[in-house]
């Protein structure tokens, strides 16, 4: 079972809309058992909207169109569907209908263009929209479906829930698919991929991994397809306990949880508190820790040490240590998270100091720098990084890292 999205807009081409209707769409395509062979984003115009219908015909089962279905000038999408399908326009009375309740409950006036909506290819099946005034349109050609959806998402899953889902379940009886997404911190895409080498070749034939990267985290989706729920499932568990083996450390959590979440779960089940000093992460690392449901339960507190006075002042950094090393530096990671620890009598603390760019560098201590501690009663830990993007995402990546550095020192405890 296959199948392929167009979306038409200009707004998508020039990047002032993100297509998010082209995602959901797709996983909830995948859910059901269709392949996605091809996502299409193209203008509105009627010789592109003419030809992207043209090439599809056949190729695929299944085709969802969004856009280009409003009451403006620009809005031309219904007419080249007619001429594709070689009807005509005519209204609709229960979508007028619908429109006009619409506007009485809003207590707005109605116009021409308003009516418009009601219009619909003859010779397509309509699809009625409940949240918008343009109805979604089931054409039928060559051996594939179409669909014609309003390109507000809001409108358009309506529609995919209430019509086009539950229609195409009821017409293909897909294969049993299965994701499983393993998430992985700690090393790069090719290495990652180099580690998990004769793992991937072992692998089932009716199981496959990806491998999806982004800001320093990789996740690892294992996509299985069978006919036995159960005994896919299975299957899927069996791959997930070898990957716990190969790269125990790399993991730190499964299906879309993120690195503060996972940070956030283990320090919830050994009852341990925290707090935060941060410089260069500039209270980073304190917003991704609060900004999980329940972080009250084991985080203090933070101090963004951004200058130098901060640091000495309430962290307690010698002045001695900034003059010898200066503030990005081993030593200074380590006393402010000493100071941290302290200043808020936790069970550990993080620090951060570093230069996230783009000025700030030199030939000893370059953009990208970053010195991270950790901090317990016990012993206090340091290590650093080196990252060549640019400030934002040094930044994250600087944040990534203190989180990951904090993750492992907490289970080994």
């Amino acid at each position: 079972m296959t199948a392929e999205i167009i979306s038409i807009g200009d707004e998508i081409l020039i990047g002032q809309t993100i297509n998010t209707n082209a995602a959901w769409m797709g996983a909830e395509l995948s859910r059901i058992g269709f392949e996605i062979s091809r996502v299409t984003t193209i203008p509105d115009k009627r010789e592109s909207i003419l030809m992207a219908l043209s090439e599809v015909t056949g190729r695929v089962e299944v085709v969802l169109i969004t856009g280009g279905l409003g009451p403006t000038s620009d809005d031309i999408t219904k007419y080249a569907l007619c001429e594709f399908f070689n009807t005509t326009l005519v209204t609709n009375q229960e979508v007028l209908g619908m429109i006009e309740l619409m506007f009485q409950r809003r207590n707005l006036p109605m116009n021409e263009s308003n009516r418009k909506q009601a219009e619909v290819p003859e010779s397509c099946r309509v699809l009625y929209n409940a949240t918008g005034t343009a109805p979604g349109m089931w054409f039928e050609k060559g051996g594939t479906i179409f669909v014609s959806m309003p390109g507000v998402p809001l409108e358009m899953r309506y529609i995919m829930k209430e019509h086009v889902l539950p229609e195409l379940r009821k017409r293909f009886r897909s294969s049993i698919i299965i994701h499983k997404n393993i998430m992985t911190y700690g090393t790069f895409e090719a290495r990652l991929s180099e580690i998990l080498e004769e793992f991937e070749s072992q692998l089932p034939s009716n199981i496959k991994l990806a491998y999806l990267p982004s800001t320093g985290i990789i996740k690892l989706r294992l996509t299985g397809r069978g006919n036995n729920r159960r005994e896919l499932a299975n299957q899927i568990k069996d791959q997930v306990n070898k990957l716990y083996n190969i790269i125990p450390e790399l993991i730190y959590g499964e299906d879309e949880e993120t690195l503060e979440q996972a940070v956030s779960r283990i320090l919830k089940q050994k009852c341990y508190t925290i707090a935060v000093a941060e410089s260069c992460t500039g209270g980073m690392i304190s917003h991704l820790i609060t900004s999980v449901p329940g972080s009250s339960a084991f985080f203090k507190g933070s101090v963004v040490a951004y200058d130098n006075s901060i640091k000495t002042d309430l962290l307690g950094v010698k002045k001695e240590t900034l003059n010898k090393y200066g503030a990005v530096s081993k030593e200074t990671a380590i006393e402010m998270a000493q100071g941290a620890l302290r200043l808020f009598n936790c069970d550990f603390s993080l620090a951060t100091t570093g230069i996230a760019g783009p000025d700030g560098g030199t030939p000893e201590k370059p953009v990208g720098i970053v010195w991270i501690a950790v901090a317990s009663k016990e012993k206090t830990e340091s290590a650093s990084f080196h990252f060549i993007h640019d400030r934002e995402t040094n930044i994250w990546h600087f944040s990534f890292s203190a989180l990951n550095m904090l993750r492992l020192r907490i289970i080994k405890t």
